[in-house]
């Protein structure tokens, strides 16, 4: 029995999984993170003000208080089973790393002791010889360094009865330069937060600190764990590279908020409880559009804290499945001709007075206020909108990236009719003599072009990667298996940049004599009009926009190695030096890991899908074949006349020529390898693999391995088929 109809039997006899025991998500919320109510137990009064001051302020640690906090952390840690404890960390790779050590030790007289000082809390060595560097460090130069990012709190992750003290980490190297996706993240925050404070201080002098707020949407597929398993290409690469199309796919549109499968839902409560536990503020769980397809969603928290548990729980729904025999499949486009996943990263801006910069408010002054930011979101999106693109590219997300469920890789912006006609009045006033300046501008009451009801009253555009939703902008075009620090960095930072040219540009008009109110709003007129080309509220999938973006002359970048160019180019290193995000090693480096990864993956799909042609495929159209070619003998034999078994020989014949085109193609793909495999430059070696490899043969080989999936006998096909996959739970 092949491994396909096996897993099919055991699916049929499969004991539902239990979830686990109904109770307040409030009794359990937050139990395995050392909160500051909880170092509030643990901590003297001088450790805790330390760590508030740098969990708030940004004031470093001493080495006296980090002692007692790592004591702390290890009691705290101790009382709840825990033996060991780890730096946890977001290399480069995609994945989260980790080396674990225990709290044991040996004295010099052989004593044996638990301890946990400061040192180790503050700072780790893995080996970082082995992690992705672009360049940056030799193979011999191996050491790199985790150090303790206290904004994000300590947490105990639970695998099996094993409990292992987490401490969040950046990781760089030996010489400094940043070597994982939080360090830059951390930095960009921080340039926000100074150029945001100073523009909020037009309309508040009390604002203090403005914090990037982020709430991601994550969507993935579950499926049995032994489907999965019968397929080498989703255990490989994480996606089908082959499929036929189920005659039931997703054109109903039945699965759409349907009822939760009960095996599914049982998953479900059973990784909320552990994300709770973690404290992961998960709010919302349902079906997505296509069959087998879900989302989950938290309440929205501070940048750096979300894309934590982001990361976090993304390792915890795979840990989870396992036990329920599922498999999580966070790929973007696991599944031809049905919805891929995103991860929408929806962003705002909040003040420490309590105001969200991205909600109108109710008086002309807030505004005016809400104006200024929500204007140069904007323009930030059109000035920086490749290096954008860039910070969403991927392999993965290629195959996502402008299909009928995801955005075009063009970026624009949608902000709804509402206040497209906002702007569009204000951007009429340009030119406009100010008699009365400061009345003049007071009048501008925006609150009055705006409904009370804006979150209802501004539709939402699927087909946009950039849209405005009512108090936040959301980040469609995001992939699902992506860390969401690197498009956060990328966003936090152009806005920073485009807030600190505004206060230049209000500041020079100050200087001139204009009042402070006429001074912002010629600036945002301004910026309206330089930056209105990217705006767009229509359907984004339609072949009139992308003529039409062309015109406009917004980038269309298709494919991942074409897209990454924009990581490099002088406006590139400009922005990021000068916002002491990246220095140009290092954005050489992110741009070479990048290209790498793309490659290698695209490289690994093209072996796997040459593996089941040659091990699979092909032999099970060969079988077929040799039954068919049996059978017509045996009519012949007989003296049956031949007009009676022409469908068998049609069969056989476009049997065989498929075979034929697959081997044909597959062997030429490796041709096609060897050759790109030899190019020395990175970046000529990633276009070959998307054109010369992906471009010309990957489609080609996957459609008449669809048709031998119609045509060879059902018995005879090894690979678990979409009907199976999709639908079988």
């Amino acid at each position: 029995m092949s491994l396909r109809f096996d897993a099919i039997t055991k699916l049929t006899d499969e004991v539902e999984a239990n979830g686990s025991k109904s109770s307040k998500i409030t009794a359990i919320f937050g139990e395995n993170v050392f909160t500051l109510k909880t170092a509030r137990e643990f901590l003297s009064d001088d450790a805790y003000k330390s760590l508030v001051g740098s969990i708030k302020g940004g004031k470093k640690i001493d080495r006296a208080n980090a002692g007692q906090i790592a004591n702390g952390l290890r009691a705290w840690a101790e009382s709840k089973g825990v033996t060991h404890y780890t730096h946890w960390f977001q290399p480069l790779t995609g994945t989260t790393a980790e080396k674990h050590d225990s709290f044991f030790t040996l004295k010099s007289d052989g004593t044996a002791i638990e301890e946990f000082d400061g040192a180790a809390l503050v700072q780790q060595e893995p080996d970082a010889s082995s992690f992705p560097n672009g360049g940056l460090r030799a193979t011999f130069e191996a050491r790199g360094y985790t150090a303790w990012d206290p904004s994000s709190p300590a947490f105990i992750i639970e695998i099996g009865t094993g409990r292992t003290l987490c401490i969040p980490t950046i990781f760089v190297s030996y010489t400094g330069e940043s070597l994982d996706y939080k360090a830059p993240l951390l930095k960009a925050l921080e340039a926000l937060n100074k150029h945001a404070v100073d523009v909020a201080h037009y309309f508040d002098k009390n604002v203090n600190k403005v914090t990037a707020t982020l709430g991601w949407e994550q969507e993935y597929f579950i499926i049995d764990e032994a489907l999965a398993n019968a397929r080498p290409d989703l255990v490989q690469s994480g996606r089908t590279v082959f499929g036929a199309a189920p005659a039931k796919g997703q054109q109903l549109e039945d699965h759409y908020f349907g009822s939760i499968p009960e095996r599914v839902y049982a998953f479900m409560r059973d990784y909320e409880t552990e994300a709770y536990k973690l404290g992961i503020p998960l709010r919302t769980r349902h079906n997505e559009v296509a069959p087998a397809q879900f989302e989950c969603a938290p309440i929205f928290e501070e940048v750096n804290i979300a894309v934590d548990h982001n990361t976090l729980l993304m390792d915890v729904m795979s840990r989870v499945a396992k036990r329920h025999k599922l498999r999580v499949l966070l790929h973007e486009k696991p599944f031809a001709g049905i919805n891929g996943s995103g991860k929408h990263n929806n962003w705002s801006m909040a003040t420490d007075t309590g105001v969200n910069l991205l909600a109108p408010g109710k008086t002309p002054k807030t505004n005016l206020m809400f104006l200024t930011f929500f204007v140069n979101t904007i323009k930030a999106v059109h000035d920086y909108a490749d290096i954008l693109r860039a910070s969403i590219a991927s392999a993965p997300n290629d195959h996502r990236l402008g299909a009928n469920e995801a955005p075009p890789a063009i970026i624009s912006v949608f902000v709804g009719q509402y206040l497209f006609k906002v702007l569009e009045e204000v951007e009429s006033r340009v030119g406009h003599n100010f008699d009365e300046q400061d009345e003049a501008i007071l009048k501008l009451d925006l609150h009055r072009s705006i409904p009370e009801l804006l979150l209802d009253n501004t539709d939402r555009n699927r087909t946009s990667p950039f849209a405005f939703t009512g108090n936040k902008f959301e980040f469609r075009a995001v992939g699902s298996t992506a860390n969401c620090a690197n498009p956060m960095t990328i966003l936090n930072t152009i806005m920073a940049e485009t807030l600190k040219t505004f206060k230049k540009d209000v500041d020079a008009l100050i200087e001139k004599g204009e009042k402070k109110e006429v001074a912002v709003m010629q600036t945002i007129q301004r910026y309206i009009v330089e930056s209105k080309k990217v705006l767009f509220e229509g359907d984004g999938y339609s072949e009139e926009w992308h003529n039409e973006a062309e015109k406009r002359g917004l980038p269309n970048l298709k494919t991942t190695p074409v897209a990454l160019d924009a990581m490099v180019t002088p406006k590139a290193k400009k922005l990021f030096l000068d916002n002491n995000i990246y220095t140009h090693s290092e954005l050489e480096a992110r741009h070479e890991i990048e290209l790498e990864k793309y490659l290698k993956k695209v490289q690994i799909e093209a072996r796997v899908m040459g593996d089941l042609a040659i091990n699979h495929i092909i032999p099970a159209g060969v079988k077929y074949l040799t039954q068919l070619a049996s059978n017509i003998e045996n009519l012949k034999s007989v003296g049956v006349p031949e007009t009676t078994y022409r469908s068998q020989l049609a069969i056989l014949t476009e049997v065989s020529e498929h075979i034929n085109v697959v081997y044909e193609n597959v062997n030429a793909m490796v041709e096609a390898r060897k050759v790109a495999n030899n190019i020395a430059d990175m970046r000529e070696r990633a276009i070959a693999y998307c054109d010369d490899i992906k471009g010309k043969y990957f489609d080609v080989i996957r459609y008449h391995v669809d048709k031998l999936e119609h045509l060879v006998d059902d018995e005879e096909w090894t690979l678990p088929k979409y009907r199976e996959m999709l639908f079988l739970r």
